[in-house]
């Protein structure tokens, strides 16, 4: 893993996220424990059913959940509206 220190402030403001130092801190530490887990990914020798019998880690199965199932619901959760689509910042000029 790159061992360079996490901007989770930048992280913050991509997602338009207000975080307090406390928050800042918490979630830097979990960004790093994520990345080093990804990290040890290759690691997982694979077998016939996708795991190593000795490694403990067990994948989930995917479950199917009903989701917003109506328009109105989709926008109620978008920080801005018009004309029933949801606006975006440009990023491209």
């Amino acid at each position: 893993m790159n061992e360079s220190k996490i901007d989770i402030n930048h992280i913050a403001k991509l997602a338009r996220l207000k975080l307090d130092e406390q928050q800042a801190e918490k979630f830097a530490r979990q960004i790093t424990d994520i990345l080093g887990m990804v990290d040890k990914l290759p690691e997982i020798e694979g077998t016939a059913s996708g795991l190593d019998p000795e490694n403990p880690m067990r994948l989930r199965p995917d479950v199917v959940v009903p989701s917003a199932t109506t328009r109105e619901e989709i926008l109620s959760n978008a920080p801005q509206v018009e004309a029933g689509c949801v606006v975006v910042p440009r990023i491209v000029e």
